[in-house]
């Protein structure tokens, strides 16, 4: 029961992060070592289970497929959307520094976490890295492209985000928040739209299954440099977190009259805008650090 308390608790922290535009579950996933574990389950979600089925029974397929790590994972996952999506609603309106700053810790010492299992350090790998950053930091500085809340648009970018969601550093809900799909997944959650909603999950889970099995075949067959490209991604992502935004210009209304602006970077203005953030960023640090501290105890992918 503690093991799986321990998956759920990762599945809650899984959870809010996806939830914030610029972090990634998958980074959740890959500090707290559930990460390799966690991939090969969602690849192996295909016809052999029903193979494992007809030959065991319901016991035999949920326990070829680990099916258990898999449900309580994602009722973690499910429980902390459902309860924390209109906190982060209100924290990302009214206290956007204090949030971002403690995200910005978070990743800010994730990306050494991940950094020191790469264990070919030549040239060629450390090339891969900072390719990786580039890219995520281009990504992160996409403008919103469209927006709409069809319900067959928001399944088609919820797959997208989906792949982005399993890798450190790459954020599915930045991905949904360029394609103009954040706002309408977030307002389905809250008001909670059971027609938009299953369209979201049903994307999501159709990206999940597609893209987790291209994963860990690059894992088990170049894991240094999939590792090396991925801590690129964690660096190149802490642009879209930097505490201090400006608003360039407003991007649409919702419908309880909030504002949703185009942002850049900018440095902070003195003392007492810089204190605070710090504080909350190494905070984020240090519960990093204690993930991984735990995560270590227990051996690499466990619970």
């Amino acid at each position: 029961m503690r093991a799986w308390a321990g998956v759920y608790a990762k599945g809650l922290a899984m959870g809010l992060a996806d939830l914030v535009p610029g972090v990634s579950g998958g980074t959740i996933a890959f500090i707290s070592g559930i990460y390799d574990e966690l991939v090969a389950t969602i690849a192996g979600l295909d016809r052999r289970l029903l193979g494992a089925f007809r030959e065991r029974g319901v016991r035999g397929a949920w326990q070829a497929g680990n099916l258990g790590f898999l449900a309580v994972l994602l009722a973690g996952i499910g429980t902390s959307v459902f309860a924390f999506a209109g906190l982060l609603h209100w924290l990302l309106a009214n206290r956007p520094v204090e949030l971002w700053a403690f995200f910005f810790g978070l990743v800010a010492a994730s990306v050494p976490l991940v950094g020191r299992r790469v264990t070919d350090r030549r040239a060629g790998t450390w090339t891969l890295a900072a390719a990786g950053a580039v890219l995520a930091a281009v990504v992160t500085s996409l403008p919103p492209l469209i927006r709409s809340d069809a319900p067959l648009f928001l399944a088609a970018a919820a797959a997208v985000a989906a792949c982005a969601m399993i890798l450190p550093g790459i954020s599915g809900s930045f991905i949904l928040l360029i394609l103009g799909a954040y706002a309408p997944v977030i307002a389905a959650l809250d008001s909670l739209d059971s027609s938009r909603i299953g369209a979201v999950g049903l994307g999501v889970v159709v990206g999940l299954l597609a893209f987790s099995r291209a994963l860990r075949r690059l894992l088990a067959r170049h894991r240094n440099p999939t590792l090396a490209v991925l801590t690129g991604f964690l660096l190149g992502s802490l642009n879209a977190l930097w505490p201090w935004k400006a608003q360039i210009r407003e991007l649409y209304t919702h419908s309880d009259g909030r504002i949703e602006w185009l942002l850049a970077n900018r440095w902070p203005e003195g003392a007492g805008e810089i204190w605070p953030a710090a504080a909350l960023a190494l905070l984020g640090a240090a519960a990093v650090l204690a993930i991984d501290r735990i995560a270590g105890e227990r051996g690499p992918d466990r619970p």
